[in-house]
Parts: structure tokens; C-alpha cells; sequence
């Protein structure tokens, strides 16, 4: 396939790969369906990628036939080099289709073949998925998973919770589903401590559904997260089962922390050392932002302060980020030195902060291009310990003493 030259008008201007279902829009260009539907639906860009005209998203596809057929026939004449003949896409799915496969859900002979017609399906484009959003399949797949965990059916809740992924259905698609009701998390709390073994991308998979889930819940439901519910989700960042789910159990956690129980919960489940095990790892800068903001929100409780303060590399890990990812990180760092030296300023932290170059670190943070309020918050600590740090060999004494 490699040596053969594929004609260029039979190639996706946005892919640009040989076009299986080619569509052709309101301003004349042609494009793979899922190539468009994804730059119109998913990716939000307003406007034709190549003329650059005005294209709505509610546009009119329509499917060009014609060349269908001659790139078929294309790949027929070279399928001796290798070319694969490209399969007739099928028809979009309609509300009646929908409501006929969701029916099917409630019979149990024919519970999996729809729910794997369901996931064929939502694989295949986008129009497919919105019109299983609009015709409520994001509901019916909550109530299989409910369903199929109290009977330990774990071959259909990974069906169904393939099907969710697919849709990428959001916390505004979920909220009506999932307000009020705390059954999905318990359930999809018994998946990630059942989905072990063979079933890791299970796991991973429960742990990005669950992050729509959580943000789609209401405050009722987040105040009542049990502490084997963090237990679970901890889990995910402890056996980095792979960096999607990491993400998102740490996004899960960061969401849940804005209640102050579930931040005391999330420190008695081991989080502060599950945090800056795997910082020590040196993720990517989305995850370390995420790490730092979950470290300062565990650090406004004692206990919280207590576990980071007694990880021999937390103050460390925390210094060494400062400045070197991004503003956001940059801030919650320096909040994260703020909260220990306010309220847990023993003389073995701060000399620690000392020894470690924290002390120095903030003083850089003065003279570098941070917001005012990084800054202001960074003069505060050096402020309100300079007593004890003025006098020590580990910094030059003008640093302190020109910024304090």
C-alpha cells in the first residue's frame, strides 16, 4: 500500500487518508463524515478547513455517491498491491432504530447483542453518537451498569461503559440522569475494585466515565462520597493502569475536594503520598498543574499538612516545580509553602525549607515574571519566618533581607 499513489481527490483534506464514507458540504468541499462531524461537533471550529466559509454545525451532509464508488472500484483494480476495498458505509441511525435497540435492553436474550450493536454503533461517527445523546442511550447504558453490578455481570458493564466512553457524553448530558441518584457511584465504585486482573481497561474506562459522572452530580450526592469510594479512586493513581485514567482519577479527586469532608477522607485514604509519588515521577504539565491543586486543597486541613510534611520528598518535590511548569503551578505551589509555614511551621520544616531551597526558591519567585498575587502571597512567607532564616549559610543573606 505504501508504494501505491492514492489520487489526491480521494483523500480527506482534514485526515488526509482515503475517504471511506466522503460527504460533501454546503460550500462544495468533500470530506470524510467522521473527519467533518468530528472538526464540526467535537471540535467546535465554525467554518469550512479549507475555504474558510461560515459552516454551522447543523449542516447539511450529503453523501457523495459518486465518488464512493470510484474509490471502490479504485481499490478493487489495486487490491493485488495491497489496498483494502473500503466497505458502503451505512445509513446514519435514526430515533425509531435508537428506541428499537434501548428496547431491547430490558429482554435479557437480547440484552448483549444490543448493547454490542449499541457500541458498533457509537464507534462508527458522529452523527451516530448525537442521535443516541438526543434518544436517551446515555441513560439507558447508566441503568445496564446499575443493573449488571448488583449481578456481577462484568462482560455487559464493560460493553456499557465502552458505549458512554464513545459518546463522550458530557456532565450537561448526565446531569438529569445522575441528579440525585448516588447508584452509578456506588457502582462505578464496586467496578474499580472488582475490574482488576484481564479487566484493567475496565478500570481505566470507569475512571473516565466517572469523571463526567462526578461533575454532573450535585452537592447532595458529593457531601455522602464514602471513604471506599476514594479508596477506589486512589487505586487508579497508585497502579498507573494508564495515563488517561490517572488524569482522570486525579480530576475526580480535585472535583470532590471542593467539599471540606472529602478532602479529610481523600488524606485518611493515602492520598497525600499517593499525590507526590506521582509527581516524583515527573508527569506532564496538566498533571503536575493537577497534582499542586490537589496538595493545596489537602493542605488546609492538619492532617493534610501533617502527611505532606512527613513524606521526606514533598517539600522538595513541591520547591523543584516552582517556576519551572507553568503560572498555575507556580500558584498553587507557592499557596502549598504558604499553608505549612502559617500552620505548621515546626523549626525541622522550616530549616527543612532551608536545606532544600525552598526558601530560595520563593525569593526567584519575586524576581521572576509571575502574577502579583504569586508574588504578594510568596512575600508573605518569606515575611513571616525571615527571623529564623536570615542568619542561615543555605542563602545569602541580601536575598532575604532585600525581599522581606
Amino acid at each position: 500500500m505504501d508504494s501505491v499513489e492514492v489520487p489526491q481527490y480521494f483523500t480527506c483534506p482534514i485526515s488526509l487518508q482515503i475517504m471511506t464514507d466522503p460527504v460533501t458540504t454546503i460550500t462544495g468541499m468533500t470530506y470524510d463524515r467522521e473527519s467533518i462531524e468530528r472538526w464540526l461537533l467535537v471540535d467546535d471550529h465554525p467554518m469550512c478547513p479549507v475555504t474558510k466559509q461560515p459552516l454551522p454545525r447543523d449542516s447539511d451532509l450529503t453523501p457523495n455517491h459518486t465518488l464512493r464508488r470510484l474509490i471502490q472500484a479504485w481499490c478493487v483494480v489495486n487490491a493485488s498491491r495491497g489496498v483494502e476495498r473500503i466497505p458502503t458505509p451505512r445509513a446514519p441511525v435514526d430515533g425509531p432504530g435508537i428506541r428499537k435497540l434501548v428496547h431491547g435492553l430490558s429482554a435479557p436474550r437480547l440484552q448483549l447483542d444490543s448493547l454490542n450493536l449499541i457500541a458498533a454503533l457509537a464507534r462508527e461517527n458522529e452523527s451516530n453518537r448525537r442521535c443516541m445523546l438526543q434518544y436517551g442511550v446515555a441513560g439507558a447504558m447508566v441503568d445496564v451498569i446499575n443493573t449488571c453490578t448488583e449481578r456481577k455481570q462484568m462482560d455487559r458493564i464493560d460493553v456499557a461503559l465502552g458505549v458512554l466512553d464513545s459518546l463522550r457524553a458530557s456532565p450537561d448530558d448526565l446531569k438529569p440522569i445522575v441528579d440525585g441518584d448516588r447508584r452509578i457511584i456506588d457502582s462505578m465504585t464496586w467496578i474499580l475494585h472488582h475490574g482488576a486482573g484481564d479487566d484493567r481497561d475496565v478500570r481505566s474506562t470507569a475512571i473516565v466515565v466517572l469523571k463526567s459522572v462526578i461533575e454532573a452530580a450535585d452537592s447532595r450526592v458529593l457531601e455522602q462520597l464514602t471513604p471506599d469510594f476514594f479508596q477506589a479512586v486512589l487505586s487508579l493513581v497508585r497502579d498507573r493502569i494508564s495515563q488517561r485514567g490517572t488524569k482522570a482519577a486525579l480530576q475526580v479527586l480535585l472535583h470532590a475536594a471542593a467539599w471540606g469532608r472529602n478532602r479529610i477522607k481523600i488524606v485518611e485514604a493515602g492520598g497525600v503520598k499517593e499525590i507526590v509519588e506521582l509527581e516524583l515521577t515527573a508527569p506532564d504539565k496538566r498533571t503536575t498543574e493537577i497534582n499542586l491543586g490537589l496538595l493545596n486543597q489537602l493542605c488546609t486541613t492538619a492532617d493534610g499538612r501533617a502527611e505532606l510534611v512527613g513524606h521526606a520528598a514533598s517539600i522538595a518535590t513541591v520547591s523543584k516545580r516552582i517556576l519551572r511548569v507553568s503560572s498555575l503551578a507556580d500558584d498553587q505551589g507557592v499557596r502549598i509553602l504558604w499553608s505549612l509555614c502559617r500552620y505548621s511551621a515546626t523549626t525541622e520544616v522550616l530549616q527543612e525549607m532551608m536545606s532544600l531551597g525552598a526558601v530560595s526558591k520563593l525569593c526567584l519567585v519575586l524576581q521572576a515574571n509571575c502574577p502579583d498575587s504569586v508574588k504578594e502571597k510568596a512575600r508573605l512567607v518569606l515575611r513571616l519566618h525571615s527571623g529564623v532564616w536570615k542568619d542561615s549559610p543555605c542563602l545569602h543573606s541580601y536575598l532575604l533581607s532585600r525581599y522581606t
